[in-house]
C-alpha cells in the first residue's frame, strides 16, 4: 500500500514575531535560491528523516535566531497542490515569539534576514502572507486567554512597555488606568526597586513576571478583555 503512493516533500515554515520595545515585527529572509530567488520569505526547511516536526521547527528557529527554549506553537498545514512551483511541498507552519533584542544578529546577516513592521510587510513568496495573517489572528486569540505576550519582552520591563506591546498585538489603544488595573490584578508581576530612566528623568518602575504564577496561568488560562 505504501509503495503505491508517491512521496511528497514535507517542510516547516516559521513565523517569527519580535518586539523591539516600539513595534511588533516579523523576521524575514531574502531567498538565495530558486524558485523566487531574491524575494522575501519566511525561514523554513525540509523535515529530516531523523527528526519529528517539532524538532525541525526548533532547528530552523535556532539556525536563524541562535535562541533555544522559546515559545513555539504549531499553526496549520498548508498543502495546496501548486503552492510551490518547484514541486509538491506540504508545509507545517509554526509561529514563535522572541525578544528581538536578544537574537543573534550575526546569524541573521548570514541568512540576509531583516525585521519588518507588521504594517509594512514586504511581498512574501508563495502562501507565506496567508500564514502570517493566520498567525497574527492566533496570537491575538491566545493573548486573550494566556499571558504569552510576556514571551516578547525582556526579563525586566516597564508597564508602559507592556501596554505598548499589547496595543501592537491587538492593533488598538488601551486606557492606561484600565490596562494597569487588569494586568496587576493577574498577580503574576513582581515590582522591582529599579527604574528605567530612558524615557524620563523620573523613570518608570521595572517589573518581572513570577514564573510559577505565569506557568499556572498558562495552564489554567484567564480572560484578558479591556
Amino acid at each position: 500500500m505504501y509503495r503505491k503512493n508517491k512521496k511528497f516533500h514535507v517542510a516547516v515554515d516559521c513565523i517569527i514575531f519580535g518586539f523591539d520595545r516600539q513595534e511588533l515585527k516579523l523576521l524575514c529572509i531574502k531567498r538565495d535560491f530558486e524558485p523566487e530567488k531574491g524575494r522575501w520569505s519566511l525561514m523554513g526547511g525540509f523535515l529530516k528523516e531523523s527528526e519529528d516536526i517539532d524538532q525541525a521547527a526548533e532547528r530552523v528557529l535556532y539556525q536563524l535566531t541562535g535562541l533555544e527554549h522559546i515559545y513555539l506553537e504549531q499553526l496549520q498545514a498548508y498543502g495546496k497542490r501548486e503552492r510551490d512551483p518547484a514541486g509538491r511541498v506540504i508545509s507545517i507552519a509554526y509561529y514563535a515569539l522572541i525578544d528581538s533584542v536578544r537574537f543573534d544578529k550575526q546569524i541573521s546577516r548570514t541568512y540576509d534576514a531583516s525585521w519588518f513592521s507588521l504594517d509594512h510587510l514586504p511581498d512574501l513568496v508563495f502562501d507565506h502572507r496567508v500564514m502570517v495573517d493566520k498567525a497574527i489572528r492566533r496570537l491575538q486569540r491566545r493573548c486573550r486567554t494566556q499571558p504569552i505576550g510576556f514571551e516578547l519582552l525582556p526579563e525586566k520591563f516597564t508597564l508602559p512597555q507592556l501596554q505598548l506591546l499589547y496595543e501592537e498585538i491587538f492593533g488598538r489603544a488601551f486606557d492606561k488606568r484600565n490596562f494597569r488595573k487588569k494586568i496587576l490584578a493577574m498577580g503574576i508581576l513582581n515590582k522591582l526597586e529599579e527604574k528605567d530612566k530612558e524615557g524620563s528623568r523620573k523613570g518608570a518602575y521595572l517589573y518581572q513576571f513570577d514564573k510559577d504564577k505565569y506557568d499556572a496561568m498558562m495552564n489554567n488560562g484567564f480572560n484578558f478583555e479591556i
